[in-house]
């Protein structure tokens, strides 16, 4: 990596201004890099110069903007024939890169999409709150508002089409009771090949893409055609296909004049803050989808709306794209984007702002869902900040909480201990933060616990850094006070440290917070279970509160989140250590063959019961350690002596 020297572009006007004249006034694609030579933001203008000189006139004082303008040191550009292309060439460019300050959608994981993993032989359907892009070919539908009607709808699909229905095989050697009932195509023994699985799931992804009346007109097609060939059976499956898909969209007709245009409308509400984006997919007159997205509402509605149009079309298929798309506003860019899309499409799109008549009126309904959804969300915020003051009053804090961590214990005697951090952020769980610890403590083994030292550990472990910050003099900011354009200060430092236990657990770490000299700057507390208590350092008595109050359920809620995080990490080692310690005994069989043999066999139990030959089979286990494998799990057995001594590959020719 290209470490630059130079200095920012804010605090050198003269480079900054030899750098803009530079630039053409073009349509085109700017980078903004920063010291590191990373690339911090890429954006698209019809005319480069004058985009990139509003960046530095000050009218733009959104705090991301602002963050994002301390770090400039260079720009980049590369100039396009037309705005259509720079478009295309700024989506490519941000999927590829990634940039740090490309996010106008918030991903807070509160609408699920459906994904297909296409990466896969067999792909996969499922739900998902979060939208992985580490697979390029896999495909993302969503998000969708509605997640209840998003989880029957895939419950039915997967009643009309033979599907997988499991993540991994029950059995290995055979399918289970869904292949028998006709759910399942066999996906777990081959029993169906990878291209013909494809095209059933073909079909099902017709379904999110709101093709559902061509999929009818392709079924009965495939159905007469069976029929003719005197296929009685597969016309029948077809037939039930098809009656399927007509039950499945019976209840989601639209009333518009033209029932054969595929349109989408979008219109948003917004208050001071935030922006609730709403997106109806509207196909041959019925609703297929209500999209969801949230978004800063730093900026007109119509370039608000016009960014979310270009980040949900960049992802989509061109044939999800419609001939007609119903706007709130008018967009800044809506010519580029027309052609833009005209050009993935392949036919014209128009983008309008309907003022009269009933595509205003849907207009109005897609408003009105979007008011309805951001009223929603502000009642959950108001609660959760509710709560946050009424544990400002209960704790004395000079702020609202704005980040709060809690800690929590798990093992079984001893063994498998382990630690678990999770944090709230505005009352909300921020699952990016959460971690986990295993505890390192020799004194805490199986047959011996000390909660109190292990709670020690960890609070030692997390904070520090922060211990080292302060000898070196620097100031700790909690969250609630810090800015976000202040890249001086750690970013993660809570404002409330919660406990979970009593007066023990919480002498443990104020013990071990001032031997870290950082008793003063933290505030903690603890959560006793049976009464709800919080207790505080040096006090011997509980705080005189309501178990039922905003204040303590939210640290209720922090404190058995933090119990559900750890629990389930310490299964997960606990699983680990019970799956591998019976290989561990076997002579010659090392880590990377018990790999290997549990990636053939899936579990101990199958291993039990493979005989030699079986295990032989397997990479890198030869006869010889097949037989080990045997007698380890089969002792007395003498029938194994009379195997020879045949190599793996041997045995599988």
């Amino acid at each position: 990596m290209t470490v630059s020297p130079q200095t920012l572009l804010i605090d050198d006007p003269e480079r900054l201004e030899a750098r803009l004249k530079e630039i053409p006034q073009e349509p085109g694609v700017y980078y903004m890099r920063d010291r590191t030579d990373q690339i911090l933001y890429i954006g698209k203008s019809k005319r480069l110069r004058s985009r990139l000189r509003s960046y530095f006139n000050g009218h733009d004082t959104r705090p991301r903007i602002a963050l994002m303008m301390r770090q400039v040191v260079e720009i980049e550009v590369i100039v396009t024939d037309t705005e259509a292309e720079a478009l295309a060439l700024e989506a490519n460019l941000i999927r590829q890169h990634q940039p740090h300050f490309n996010v106008l959608l918030k991903d807070d994981k509160k609408y699920p999409y459906l994904c297909i993993t296409w990466s896969e032989p067999y792909p996969r359907i499922f739900i998902t709150r979060k939208r992985r892009m580490a697979k390029e070919r896999d495909r993302y539908y969503g998000p969708y508002v509605d997640s209840r009607t998003l989880r029957t709808t895939l419950h039915l699909v997967k009643r009309i089409f033979p599907l997988r229905q499991r993540p991994q095989p029950l059995f290995k050697d055979r399918p289970c009771l869904n292949y028998d009932i006709g759910r399942c195509p066999g996906v777990c023994q081959a029993l169906i090949s990878s291209e013909d699985y494809r095209k059933t799931v073909q079909k099902v992804a017709m379904i999110f893409q709101g093709r559902t009346r061509e999929l009818e007109e392709s079924l009965a097609a495939q159905m007469e055609k069976a029929a003719e060939d005197l296929n009685f059976e597969y016309a029948a499956r077809l037939r039930d296909q098809i009656a399927g898909l007509k039950s499945l969209s019976a209840e989601q007709k639209v009333a518009l004049p033209d029932d054969t245009v595929s349109r989408d409308a979008i219109a948003l509400a917004a208050d001071e803050d935030h922006a609730c984006i709403q997106l109806f997919q509207i196909r041959a007159g019925r609703l297929v989808g209500r999209l969801g997205f949230f978004a800063d509402a730093h900026a007109e509605p119509g370039a608000i709306l016009q960014r979310v149009l270009e980040e949900h079309y960049q992802t989509v298929d061109p044939v999800e794209i419609p001939a007609e798309i119903l706007v709130q506003h008018e967009l800044p860019e809506s010519e580029m984007l027309a052609e833009f899309l005209s050009q993935s499409k392949g036919r014209k799109v128009s983008i309008v702002a309907p003022q009269r008549q009933t595509k205003a009126e849907l207009i109005e309904m897609v408003e009105r869902n979007a008011s309805i959804e951001l009223a929603r969300t502000q009642k959950f915020a108001d609660r959760n900040t509710q709560a946050m003051q009424d544990l400002a009053e209960i704790l004395d804090l000079p702020e609202l909480p704005r980040r709060i961590e809690g800690y929590d214990i798990s093992h079984i005697q001893g063994s498998d201990a382990v630690a678990s951090q999770v944090v709230f952020v505005d009352g909300q769980p921020a699952k990016q933060h959460y971690r986990h610890y295993k505890i390192k403590n020799p004194e805490v083994r199986s047959g011996r616990s000390d909660d109190f030292a292990s709670m020690a550990e960890v609070i030692s472990r997390r904070f520090r850094k922060y211990a080292a910050a302060k000898a070196k003099g620097e100031t700790l900011v909690p969250a609630s006070q810090s800015s976000s354009l202040n890249s001086n200060t750690l970013s993660d430092f809570p404002d409330v440290v919660m406990i979970d236990g009593g007066k023990g657990q919480l002498s443990a770490v104020v013990n071990v917070l001032r031997e870290m000299n950082l008793l003063e700057d933290i505030k903690v507390v603890s959560l006793a279970k049976q009464r709800e208590e919080i207790f505080l350092p040096g006090e011997s008595f509980p705080l005189e509160t309501d178990a039922e109050q905003p204040g303590v359920q939210l640290l209720r809620r922090l404190r058995d989140e933090a119990h559900r995080f750890a629990v389930s990490f310490h299964r997960q080692q606990r699983t680990t250590r019970m799956r591998r310690s019976s290989l561990d005994e076997i002579p010659g069989l090392g880590h990377h063959r018990q790999k290997l043999l549990l990636a053939e066999f899936r579990s101990i139990d199958y291993i039990r019961e493979a005989t030699p030959e079986q295990l032989a089979t397997v990479p890198g286990i030869g006869m010889s350690i097949a037989k080990q494998i045997y007698r380890y799990f089969h002792p007395g057995d003498e029938v194994i002596d009379e195997i020879p001594e045949a190599t793996s590959s041997e045995v599988v020719s």
